[in-house]
């Protein structure tokens, strides 16, 4: 290193973001020191300051070595701070931050989100950010932000929201391209307008009983779990779509033209039938399928699928080149009117890729038939997996049936597998 040029040794230097790293080197020597302004990352670790025992306080430990950096590009803390430290903290980098990480921890202490300044309210001064991550916010009121206009990513985990709140956040960020909510509960109406996202991703934990209004014309990959009821009409761009509920129930849905969808995966434990039935019309030309969905019915009325024609619905779905079916899904497919429409020249042109997963035995009969039509009409088929879940019966049918599922799987065993 004594022999490398100051320019070098610097650069070096560049890369280093560790906290307690760039303390050690600080005390190396003083042609070290005088490098470390030129780092352009500083990273603050859960259990940086645990077992401190100086005079100073912990802000003003991490206020002394972001006064040392000439541009501080990246600042992430995960270990307790408090509002004031950040605000001078942010009065030293603001300026040149672009990327800011904080673990706020401030879900309970509702105080201190209305003191001022709050934390969300120092962060306004870093008016350059490019993206933001907070961790632990309680956002019951608007943030006093005006607007952030390069911030291109913005990353909320583990959240209590108030619609009002939400929605100013999201008006002060015009530019989001990436957008995650992830553990977030409060909320009961979202309304989304960014005209330059193309990704979203967004749990919200609770009854299941969200809804969520999207108008964002480039969006690309759209995830969503638990909103009864889901708008996104500019769909024009939309390649990667996820809708789930695990708490409650899927009421509505209502899309654009999904002309460029390739992956959707819709899960839960009950959908209204139009909801499950209007997604896979859109999703004609759909490559990836992933079905997951206990029951149908309004309410609490939960009732099985009703029958699929299982040649209407390949014909539906041409491009169709790996499907994940469970349970219901494939008992509606499996009914004994299901292949009643199979005529000389149907195919499945495109299918490669089958996982079945299977949990009951009733009905034997029909689904062997429909897992041997799936390798029978897919004429590109290289790989079938049929998953047994938690099959109980104490009847012997459950076992007749897995002798059968063992049987067509020594049968095509160069295709089928059992998992």
């Amino acid at each position: 290193m004594e022999s490398l040029p100051d320019a070098v040794v610097q650069y070096i230097f560049s890369f280093m973001n560790n906290a307690r790293d760039v303390a050690v080197c600080n005390c190396v020597s003083k042609r070290w020191k005088d490098s470390l302004p030129y780092i352009k990352s500083l990273y603050f670790p859960r259990n940086s300051f645990d077992s401190h025992t100086g005079i100073d306080h912990p802000d003003t430990i991490v206020w002394k070595m972001i006064s040392s950096v000439f541009k501080l590009e990246e600042l992430v803390v995960y270990s307790p701070f408090s509002s004031i430290g950040l605000a001078s903290w942010m009065l030293l980098a603001g300026s040149s931050l672009k990327h800011l990480e904080l673990r706020m921890d401030n879900l309970a202490e509702y105080q201190n989100c209305i003191d001022s300044p709050s934390k969300l309210e120092c962060i306004s001064t870093a008016k350059n950010l490019e993206s933001l991550k907070l961790w632990g916010v309680l956002m019951m009121n608007s943030p006093k932000w005006d607007a952030f206009p390069k911030l291109q990513s913005l990353e909320i985990v583990g959240a209590k929201l108030e619609d009002p709140a939400l929605t100013a956040a999201l008006r002060a960020c015009p530019n989001l391209k990436n957008l995650l909510l992830l553990g977030c509960e409060g909320v009961r109406s979202v309304l989304i307008e960014l005209p330059s996202l193309e990704q979203c991703k967004l749990d919200f934990y609770g009854m299941g009983n969200y809804s969520l209004t999207l108008t964002s014309p480039k969006i690309e990959f759209l995830e969503v779990q638990g909103c009864s009821w889901i708008s996104v009409c500019e769909t024009a761009c939309l390649r990667n779509l996820s809708i789930s509920n695990n708490a409650g129930r899927v009421y509505m849905v209502d899309f654009g033209k999904l002309a460029a969808l390739e992956f959707l995966s819709i899960r839960g434990v009950q959908w209204c039938w139009d909801a499950i039935s209007k997604m896979l019309q859109l999703a004609s030309e759909v490559k990836h399928l992933y079905m997951k969905v206990e029951f149908t019915g309004d309410f609490d009325n939960l009732q099985p699928f009703p029958e699929i024609d299982l040649v209407d619905f390949f014909n539906s779905h041409p491009k169709l080149q790996k499907f994940d079916i469970h349970g219901a899904m494939f008992a509606a497919l499996c009914q004994k009117n299901s292949l009643k429409n199979v005529q000389s020249g149907f195919v499945i042109p495109c299918l490669e890729e089958v996982v079945v997963t299977v949990r009951s035995p009733l009905n034997a009969e029909q689904k062997i038939s429909t897992l041997e039509s799936l390798l029978k009409y897919g004429k590109v088929m290289k790989s079938m997996a049929i998953r047994i879940l938690q099959m109980r019966s104490s009847h012997s049918s459950a076992d007749d049936f897995f002798d059968e599922i063992c049987r067509f799987q020594r049968m095509n065993h160069k295709t089928v597998r059992i998992e």
